[in-house]
């Protein structure tokens, strides 16, 4: 670890950063993290108004104004949808994380268009302006509902995914490398269930369960950063990165929730009323991180999987040699269906600790 954050400050150190949806869980999660590191600027993409403002006036723990403590910080409001936008706020950039995506199944699913103009089409923009200001990398933040997608959300991210892949075959003689993460459910973050389960809990409502024998990927948000921070080391250009996590059986998660905030709320945690509700239009019972396909090319560590592209590249050669530590997978594929989940203890030391 000492090692690999040595390895940071000398990437990071005097580099000028772009993280489009810079406001979000995630993004806003790299930003704190980046800014450790010394570089000369962060440029914090947002289409959202109230987030950028509260992160504006976001306090450290001596109440001090983090944006009047660290000053190599801008705020940039803009959308991904907008290439001339990108390209503005992408020049003299050497690293750019691209977060920014629409990311609710259900709001996807009965938006397409939308997801498709924000996924696809803005991930295209990244590209080309990147391509265009001569970004060094381009990390990409994609999700486990890219495999085997059933849901708009997931073929989006999935074209997302294959768009920053053929981009490293289709820049020429450009340098730019890119690469891409893959997700599974980040805990608290926007688009995890457990705030939706507080505030149910807070109002006194009954919880509303799509499946209690659901199992999901979890992930702390240190967890997502610590990869994105490798991925950011370890890219030749068309990877994708993923991180061997643990598996939560949605009932168990439930459980762990209405223990814990039905104490922090004052109510006593039999009263709480659980409520099936069945799965919501494009959910699955259970989720992947890699197929099979994906599993006979692909590389491990102790703690990642790495997929180099299926497609050809004559420009770049992927043996297992190029990655620190690495050898050939050695599963089938890598699904929530195959894991045994985690106990009811260890979700709460992933949740809380």
């Amino acid at each position: 670890m000492i090692m690999m954050q040595k390895q940071l400050e000398n990437i990071f150190r005097g580099k000028k950063i772009l993280v489009t949806g810079g406001t979000g869980c995630i993004g806003s999660e790299i930003v704190r993290s980046v800014l450790k590191f010394k570089p000369e600027v962060v440029r914090i993409f947002s289409n959202d108004e109230n987030a950028t403002f509260q992160m504006i006036n976001e306090t450290d723990d001596t109440g001090v104004k983090m944006i009047h403590e660290i000053p190599n910080k801008r705020f940039l409001i803009g959308d991904i949808r907008d290439k001339e936008r990108v390209l503005l706020a992408m020049e003299d950039i050497d690293i750019v994380y691209h977060a920014a995506a629409l990311k609710h199944v259900p709001l996807c699913e009965y938006n397409p268009f939308e997801a498709i103009k924000t996924n696809v089409l803005g991930t295209r923009n990244v590209i080309e302006a990147a391509l265009e200001s001569g970004v060094d990398r381009v990390i990409s933040i994609s999700t486990d509902k890219a495999v085997n997608p059933v849901n708009t959300m997931g073929a989006t991210k999935l074209l997302a995914e294959k768009l920053i892949i053929d981009a490293n075959e289709g820049k020429g003689s450009k340098p730019t490398i890119f690469s891409s993460v893959r997700f599974g459910n980040v805990s608290f973050s926007r688009g995890s269930v457990i705030p939706l389960f507080e505030e149910q809990i807070r109002q006194k409502r009954p919880i509303t369960i799509t499946n209690p024998e659901m199992t999901r990927f979890m992930m702390s948000v240190s967890d997502t950063i610590e990869l994105v921070f490798k991925a950011t080391l370890m890219a030749k250009g068309g990877e994708v990165f993923i991180l061997k996590m643990p598996v939560v059986r949605l009932g168990d998660l439930v459980d762990v929730i209405i223990e814990t905030y039905a104490e922090k709320y004052h109510y006593k945690k039999e009263s709480i009323e659980k409520r099936i509700i069945g799965l919501r239009p494009g959910e699955k019972m259970f989720e992947e991180l890699m197929t099979e396909s994906e599993a006979s090319v692909g590389f491990e560590t102790d703690d990642m999987l790495i997929i180099p592209p299926q497609l050809e590249m004559p420009s770049i050669s992927y043996t297992v040699s190029d990655y620190p530590t690495a050898r050939h997978c050695s599963v089938d594929r890598y699904s929530s269906r195959d894991l045994k989940p985690v106990s009811k203890e260890e979700i709460k030391k992933l949740l809380f600790q």
